[in-house]
C-alpha cells in the first residue's frame, strides 16, 4: 500500500479551491487518494469529513461538519460533495438514548447549510461524534481480510495493540455512531477504529496525518498477510490477462435464462471477466461454501447480494445441457432468495417488500465471472466489487478462515431503507439492459440510428469500415447520453468478420438484442451487362446483411429472449428506376430476405422487419448522383428531396425513429415501414 501524498498536489488543490477554504481543499485532495484506489474504496463506499466553520447567510461563522454528500463517489468528489452540517446540533443528538434512522436523516438534513445539498452520509453522526478534525473511513480489502476472521478481534488486537481501537459490529446508524464514539474515548490514544467486519476508520488534525494513519493501517495488514500467506498472488500485484471467451453463446445463455426468471431482472446487460485469480477461486473445491458465507462488507449486499450463483463447467456437457443447469440453478436460486426473506421477516416480524430476487452474480468454472446489472455501469460495479471480494477471501483463507456477517445482519443492510436508497429510484431508460448493434454506423442514418438508440439507453456495438467516424460518434455517444459504446470496425462483406462482431457484442455486453443492418453502397448505370457491378452490389446489398443476420439470429435463438433484425431497404426494392439496377435488384432481394428470416425464426420469438426509406441525404448520394437524379426529374437538389406526396423532406432521424418504433412493435413482424414521405409507386402492401 502506497502512500501518494505530495505536497505540490495538496498546494495546487488549495489553489484550486480557494474559494472553498483550505480545509475543504485538503479534504477534497485526500478523499480522491482514498477513493481513487480500488484496493480501500469501491463505488461509492467509504466516507470522509471535516470539522471546520463556515458563514451563515448572515456572514457569521458556524461550526460545521463537511462530509461526503449521498450520491458522490470519493473518487472525483468536488466541494458540493461534501455537504456542510451544523455540527453542535449534531452533537447534541448523542444525549438521546436511541434515534430511528428516518429522525437521523431529517436531523441531518435540517442542519444543512444549504436546503440544496445532497443527503449528507448515513455514518455522519460517527464523524460527528469524534473529535477530530479530519476523519477517514474506507473497506479496505487488506483489513478486511483480518476483520473478517473466525477470530478477528484476536487478529486484529494482535497486529495494531492500542493504535487502532476494535469496535464490534453494529449496523450503521445512530447506535454505531455512539459506540464508536465511547470505544474512542476508552482508548484516546487510538490513531483510528476497526470496525470488524465493516472496515476501517482513521483520523487527526490534519489531512496528511488522517491519511498517513489509513495507509499506516492498510500496509500493516497487508505486510502481515504476506507475511502468513506465502506464495499468495495479490490482485494489486498480479497483471491479469484475460482468457480468450471461446464460448460466447455461454454468456448469450446466461443472460437468457436471467432474463427469463419470473420476477426476474428482464434484459440485462452482463460484465464478463476471468483471470488467473478467478479461475483458482472458481477451482476450489470449498467453493460453493466460501461464496455462500457472504460479503466481505455488509455495504456490498445492495450491489451482489448475499451470495452468488455458481454453475458447472459449460465445457463438461455442451451448450444444451449448460443452458439446463442454468435454467435449473437459477430457478433454485430465486426460490432460496425467497426462502431467506421469508425467513428473515418471520424471524424478525418485518413488514418488508422483496427486491428483485434473481442473482447479479453467476460463477462458472472455466468460464469466470459473470456480472449483471439493468445497465453496463451496473454490471461492471457489481464485477468490481465481486473481483475484489474474491481477492479477500482468498487472502483471508491464506491466513485462516474467512467469516464475514450471518445473514441476519445481511439481511438488514440489504433491506435498510438508508442502503437502498443508494441504488437510486430513477425510472430506467426505456431500453436499458438491451445490446443493439448498427452497422454502417459512420454514415448518415447509421449515425441517426446510434443516437436515437443510445438516448434510450440502450448498449451499443457500432461498425463500419472506417475506424475515426465511429471513434468520434462513440465518443460523442458516451458524453452525451453516458451509454457503453465498443466500436468494431470491419468490412461485413467477409463472413467470417461478421460472425467476430457478434461475438465481440456479446464479450462486451453478454448478448444481443437488436442488429440494425444498415451498411450499403449505391451504384449506377444500366442492368444490361452489368454483371461485375450486380455482384459487387448483392455483395454489400444482400450478403452482408446475410452474413450478420445469420450468426445474430443464431445467437438470439440459443440465447432465449427473442431479438430483431432491421434492415435498411429502399423504396427500389419496390420502384426500380432507370439505371439503377444492379442497387434495386439487391434491395428487392434484401426485402425477401427479410421476410425469410420472419418465417423461420418466428418461433424462437426473433422478429424481422425492414425501413423503405427514399431520398434522405446520406453518402449514399454523391454530388454528381444527386444533380444527376434531381436534373433527370427537372428539378433542383432541394426540389428533389422534396418531392413526395407530403412535399416534405424525410432526414435520417425520421428514419432512426422509425427503426426504434420497428423495434418497439413487440407484436410486429415481416412488416416493411416506409419513411418516404409518400410514394405510391413503391408502398409495399
Amino acid at each position: 500500500m502506497m502512500n501518494r501524498w505530495s505536497d505540490e498536489d495538496a498546494r495546487a488543490y488549495r489553489q484550486r479551491y480557494a474559494d472553498w477554504g483550505e480545509d475543504v481543499a485538503l479534504r477534497v485532495y485526500t478523499t480522491r487518494l482514498l477513493g481513487s484506489d480500488p484496493a480501500l474504496v469501491l463505488h461509492g463506499g467509504g466516507n470522509t469529513s471535516v470539522k471546520t466553520a463556515l458563514a451563515d447567510e448572515l456572514g457569521r461563522p458556524v461550526e460545521v461538519l463537511c462530509v461526503k454528500g449521498s450520491g458522490w463517489d470519493m473518487g472525483d468528489i468536488e466541494p458540493p460533495g461534501l455537504p456542510a452540517v451544523q455540527l453542535g446540533p449534531l452533537r447534541e443528538l448523542r444525549a438521546l438514548s436511541t434515534l430511528s434512522d428516518e429522525a437521523m436523516v431529517n436531523s441531518a438534513r435540517r442542519c444543512l447549510l444549504d436546503a440544496n445539498s445532497p443527503n449528507p452520509s448515513v455514518e455522519t453522526l460517527l464523524h460527528a461524534f469524534l473529535p477530530h478534525k479530519f476523519v477517514d473511513h474506507t473497506h479496505a480489502d487488506a483489513v478486511l481480510a483480518l476483520a473478517d476472521q473466525a477470530d478477528a478481534e484476536t487478529a486484529c488486537r494482535d497486529l495494531y495493540g492500542d493504535r487502532f481501537a476494535l469496535v464490534p459490529y453494529i449496523m450503521p446508524g445512530f447506535a454505531l455512531a455512539k459506540k464508536a464514539a465511547e470505544v474512542f474515548e476508552a482508548n484516546p490514544q487510538a490513531e483510528g477504529l476497526i470496525l470488524l467486519q465493516h472496515g476501517v476508520f482513521s483520523f487527526g488534525e490534519t489531512a496528511k496525518s488522517a491519511y498517513d494513519r489509513m495507509i499506516d493501517a492498510v500496509a500493516m495488514a497487508d505486510r502481515a498477510l504476506r507475511a502468513k500467506a506465502r506464495g499468495f498472488v495479490w490482485l494489486e500485484d498480479a497483471k491479469p490477462t484475460p482468457k480468450p471467451l471461446e464460448r460466447a453463446d455461454c454468456l448469450a445463455i446466461v443472460r437468457g435464462c436471467l432474463g427469463a426468471l419470473e420476477q426476474g431482472p428482464g434484459r440485462v446487460v452482463l460484465e464478463w471477466r476471468r483471470s488467473d485469480q478467478i479461475d483458482a477461486f472458481l477451482a476450489r473445491p470449498d467453493l460453493a461454501d466460501l461464496a455462500a458465507r457472504g460479503t466481505v462488507t455488509p455495504d456490498h449486499v445492495i450491489r451482489t447480494k448475499q451470495k452468488p450463483l455458481i454453475a458447472i463447467n459449460p465445457a463438461l456437457d455442451g451448450p444444451d445441457a449448460f443452458r439446463r443447469q442454468i435454467e435449473t440453478a437459477a430457478a433454485a436460486y430465486v426460490e432460496e432468495y425467497r426462502a431467506y426473506f421469508q425467513r428473515q421477516t418471520s424471524a424478525k416480524n418485518a413488514d418488508k417488500t422483496m427486491v428483485q430476487p434473481a442473482p447479479t452474480v453467476v460463477l462458472v468454472p472455466g468460464l469466470g465471472l459473470i456480472a449483471a446489472g439493468k445497465n453496463a455501469k451496473a454490471a461492471n460495479i457489481v464485477a468490481d466489487i465481486y473481483e475484489r471480494t474474491i481477492d479477500v477471501i482468498l487472502k483471508a483463507e491464506a491466513i485462516g478462515r474467512y467469516s464475514p456477517l450471518p445473514e441476519d445482519d445481511l439481511f438488514d443492510m440489504e433491506y435498510w431503507s438508508l442502503e437502498q436508497a443508494k441504488l437510486g429510484k430513477k425510472k430506467p431508460a426505456p431500453l436499458a439492459g438491451h445490446v443493439a448493434l448498427v452497422t454502417g454506423a459512420g454514415g448518415g442514418i447509421g449515425r441517426a440510428v446510434a443516437r436515437e438508440l443510445a438516448q434510450a439507453g440502450a448498449a451499443l456495438t457500432l461498425t463500419d469500415l472506417r475506424e475515426e467516424p465511429l471513434a468520434e460518434l462513440a465518443a460523442d455517444l458516451r458524453r452525451e447520453f453516458k451509454t457503453p459504446v465498443i466500436v468494431e470496425p470491419c468490412d461485413i462483406t467477409d463472413e467470417a468478420a461478421a460472425a467476430r462482431l457478434v461475438g465481440h457484442t456479446v464479450r462486451a455486453f453478454g448478448g444481443l438484442d437488436l442488429v440494425v443492418s444498415n451498411a450499403g453502397r449505391a451504384d449506377t448505370g444500366p442492368i444490361a451487362g452489368a454483371n461485375a457491378q450486380l455482384r459487387a452490389s448483392l455483395e454489400v446489398n444482400l450478403l452482408a446483411h446475410q452474413y450478420l443476420a445469420s450468426a445474430a439470429a443464431e445467437l438470439m435463438k440459443r440465447q432465449g429472449l427473442g431479438g430483431c433484425l432491421l434492415f435498411n431497404a429502399s423504396k427500389s426494392a419496390f420502384n426500380p428506376g432507370p439505371g439503377f439496377g444492379a442497387y434495386s435488384v439487391a434491395k428487392a432481394a434484401l426485402i425477401a430476405l427479410m421476410k425469410q428470416y420472419a418465417v423461420e425464426y418466428a418461433a424462437h420469438g426473433v422478429r424481422s422487419m425492414a425501413i423503405n426509406a427514399d431520398r434522405i441525404r446520406t453518402g449514399l448520394f454523391s454530388q454528381d448522383l444527386l444533380s444527376a437524379r434531381a436534373e433527370a426529374r427537372g428539378l433542383t437538389p432541394d426540389q428533389y428531396f422534396k418531392a413526395n406526396l407530403l412535399g416534405r423532406e424525410v432526414t435520417a432521424e425520421d428514419a432512426a425513429q422509425a427503426f426504434y418504433r420497428l423495434y418497439l412493435s413487440e407484436k410486429t413482424t415481416g412488416a416493411v415501414l416506409t419513411v418516404d414521405g409518400g410514394n405510391i409507386a413503391a408502398s409495399p402492401r
